[in-house]
């Protein structure tokens, strides 16, 4: 990573190097040829585009309905607030908690089945949010739009994951270059679909409205990738291209031979075929993988303060949580325009580990910063310190944790792990909720130190992690756990 990916690797000077042996001629060969120049993070495949558009369409949908949930519950159907908390968590813990039973069956079944499958469970749980008026009902519907969103979203993800380093290895662009694309049109879904839900309560449509437009959206979501999502499993084909070597076809051979009991696997068995426990086992005992699991999960229980501690501080500052969805746009705002640039540049000149750690560390500097920023114009300015800076930290860690996944686990286990790492974190942020719900009460320093604490431990976790690679090359292996 200290050298951009889209450098051409130079050819040895002579003598610098003892002169391959024949059998290495076609490896030497194809080091030595100068790799592709990068194209730009913008004009990607025609599969990464359309993993891209489902990110932006997936958010558009689901925020325009998640933003006005708690006042429907509350002032709507006079559920109690502690009803409405937990109807909340429950949402929260049936999507990030179930994302590994959707990684799994991704690995298992390829993503197209899945994707399609947890596309007609959020139109379903949509259409029954709307018309639910009891606490079992909406209880029951909230599930299953979290549900829906722990099969579809591991499934796309772990796809863009594995776009990303594909597309790195075919055109030297660094894969965080599309992994961040993917989380910027996620976050321009994020900042349209409230604005969405909003017009529609303004026009009178109130919130079951808001609920069928979020499932309707989701119907062009089925539509689009019934057509246009490979049917065949793709790493099929990317394993038949990949690595087109003969010294490593004759090493894999001679391999085969040393092991005559062992029985062959056929050339056309993808990672959807048998995946089984030893893919579970595989991905659990994987030190580097569950470091990163834990570290990324510092960011996610750091996150969700902004809709626990950050209410709480707008209130004290200005009276009333009326400024807060300014705060939410700035965010949303601040990754569409930032995201792109920040990550091709710290792409290109960091290692995906350092981002991680340095992304965590900004995150910590924006909780340390909310009780030293001198209360501004109309009292927001320590809310927006920690919401730029946390967005900040986001930009940066996020791309790269995503990036170093396939680094860390072998590709057919890639949906499992990318559910794991999800699922880890959902957990993690139940038990954080709770512990700093119980800080609210504390003296302001005292909690945000606290909070300033958990990413830097994360940051700590995560710089024991392995450093990363801008991408994978021919004939490497993931990174040893």
């Amino acid at each position: 990573m200290n050298r951009p990916e889209s450098a051409p690797v130079p050819a040895p000077a002579p003598g610098s190097a003892p002169t391959p042996a024949p059998g290495d001629a076609p490896a030497e060969s194809h080091q030595s040829r100068p790799r592709p120049r990068p194209r730009l993070a913008s004009a990607p495949t025609p599969y990464l585009r359309l993993l891209t558009a489902t990110q932006f369409a997936f958010n558009i949908g689901f925020y325009a309905v998640l933003p006005y949930l708690a006042t429907h519950l509350g002032s709507g159907l006079g559920m109690a607030g502690w009803l409405v908390g937990l109807v909340l968590g429950l949402r929260t813990f049936s999507q990030q908690g179930l994302f590994v039973v959707g990684g799994a069956l991704t690995d298992r079944y390829g993503p197209r089945p899945v994707v399609l499958v947890g596309c007609a469970l959020r139109i379903a749980g949509f259409g029954w949010l709307a018309l639910a008026g009891s606490t079992a009902t909406v209880i029951a519907a909230v599930l299953l739009i979290g549900f829906a969103a722990a099969l579809f979203s591991p499934a796309v993800e772990s796809e863009a994951a594995r776009e990303a380093v594909r597309h790195e290895r075919d055109t030297g662009t660094p894969r965080a270059h599309v992994l961040a694309l993917f989380s910027a049109a996620g976050q321009a879904g994020a900042f349209l679909g409230p604005l969405l839900g909003s017009l529609l309560l303004l026009l009178g449509g109130g919130f079951r409205a808001a609920c069928l437009a979020g499932a309707l959206v989701f119907v062009g979501v089925l539509a689009g990738h019934a057509r246009l999502m490979p049917r065949a499993d793709r790493v099929r084909e990317r394993g038949r291209d990949r690595d087109r070597n003969p010294e490593a076809d004759r090493v894999r051979e001679r391999e085969r031979e040393r092991v005559p009991e062992r029985p062959r696997v056929p050339d056309d068995v993808t990672r959807t075929a048998q995946p089984g426990r030893s893919s579970w086992r595989a991905v659990f005992t994987n030190r580097p993988f569950l470091l990163l699991c834990l570290a990324y999960s510092t960011y996610l229980v750091a996150y969700n303060q902004l809709y626990l501690s950050l209410p709480v501080e707008v209130e004290r500052a200005t009276g009333s949580q009326a400024a807060l969805g300014w705060l939410f746009a700035l965010s949303s705002l601040l990754v569409v325009v930032a995201q792109l640039p920040l990550t091709r540049w710290s792409a290109h000149r960091i290692a995906p580990r350092t981002a991680l750690v340095t992304g965590l560390a900004v995150v910590a500097a924006g909780f340390a910063a909310v009780p030293l920023t001198p209360g501004g114009p109309g009292g927001l300015l320590p809310g927006a310190a920690l919401v730029v800076l946390l967005t900040l930290g986001q930009m940066l860690l996020v791309p790269a944790a995503r990036g170093l996944v396939p680094d860390l686990v072998e590709d057919r286990q890639l949906g499992l792990a990318t559910g794991a790492l999800s699922s880890v974190s959902g957990i993690a942020v139940l038990g954080g909720s709770a512990a700093t719900g119980a800080l609210l009460d504390a003296p302001a320093p005292v909690m945000w130190a606290v909070l300033a604490a958990v990413p830097l431990a994360g940051a700590a976790l995560a710089f024991t992690l392995p450093a990363g690679r801008g991408g994978k090359e021919a004939g490497a292996g993931a990174v040893a756990g």
